[in-house]
């Protein structure tokens, strides 16, 4: 059994916080200059160049890309001969208070959804656990901002919907969006599992990079027939109309009971954060 110090799980989700907030992912940095070569809309390109030099201003400057630095979402693979000294529940919430008091992050969560005051330190966090086997700890954490995420939605469809009902239902949901999210957008679709297990595959669709594909080729040719109908809306970058409204659809999927059909959709705006580390 691998003991690990409580320090470390801290000052590692801290530092995440942090990056997460300040440092685009290439893949997007790539994203947004593949989007200049495509756009039509010279709005929609002033638009992209103005968020490349956003991400650059935040990576130079170490200051967040967005007002909304998000509520902290944790994908924690912990394997099971991984021993954390003390309680990493614990630990990841202390982590995430250094992070985002450190880091002059905004903090915006409620202690109560109805009549709650702000916790002040942006804690708790919604910390997704899975045990793997070996005696690492993987914790990626993908702050997630308010805007985006109203515009995600689950739908208990009819079996009888099919991969055409679930085309359908994504676009729309996107067309329904419209400039809400901030795009270009990045879209996790979840289908299959129960209530609220799809919403969980929806959000973990978010944290692969622009261009992976699902490694199902049926669902990697859906991917794609989604991007090229959103990219057909003539929503555009920040809605003000033009070819690129997201930069990616990615689809996870779980088995289903035989009278459920799930589907969750789960909008990212074009700050798609996330940040992993592996203890």
């Amino acid at each position: 059994m691998r003991q690990v110090p409580y320090k470390t799980i801290v000052e590692t989700v801290a530092q995440l916080c942090t990056d997460a907030n300040y440092f685009l992912g290439d893949d997007m940095i790539k994203a947004f200059k593949d989007g200049l070569s495509k756009e039509d809309s010279d709005a929609g390109k002033d638009i992209l160049n103005q968020l490349l030099k956003n991400a650059d201003i935040a990576k130079t400057e170490k200051v967040p890309l967005c007002q909304d630095c998000g509520f902290a979402v944790i994908f924690l693979e912990l394997g099971t001969d991984a021993h954390v000294e003390g309680n990493i529940i614990e630990a990841i919430n202390d982590g995430v208070k250094k992070g985002y008091t450190d880091g002059y992050l905004r903090k915006s969560i409620l202690s109560d959804p109805v009549k709650g005051r702000n916790t002040g330190d942006n804690t708790p966090a919604i910390i997704h656990t899975t045990l793997v086997p070996g005696d690492k700890i993987k914790i990626t954490v993908a702050p997630k901002g308010g805007g985006s995420e109203n515009m995600s939605e689950v739908n208990m469809m009819k079996p009888a919907d099919g991969i055409e009902g679930v085309k359908t239902f994504v676009v729309d949901r996107v067309l329904r969006s419209s400039a809400n999210p901030c795009p270009p957008i990045v879209v996790g679709v979840g289908v299959g599992g129960t209530f609220e297990y799809v919403a969980f595959l929806a959000k973990k669709a978010l944290l692969r990079n622009i261009g992976e594909r699902n490694p199902d080729p049926f669902y990697a040719d859906v991917e794609r027939e989604l991007l090229e109908r959103i990219n057909n809306l003539g929503i555009g970058p920040q809605g003000l109309g033009g070819r690129i409204t997201a930069l990616d659809v990615f689809i996870e999927t779980h088995p289903r009971h035989i009278a459920s059909f799930p589907v969750a959709v789960n909008i990212n705006c074009h700050v798609a954060r996330h940040k992993t580390a592996v203890i």
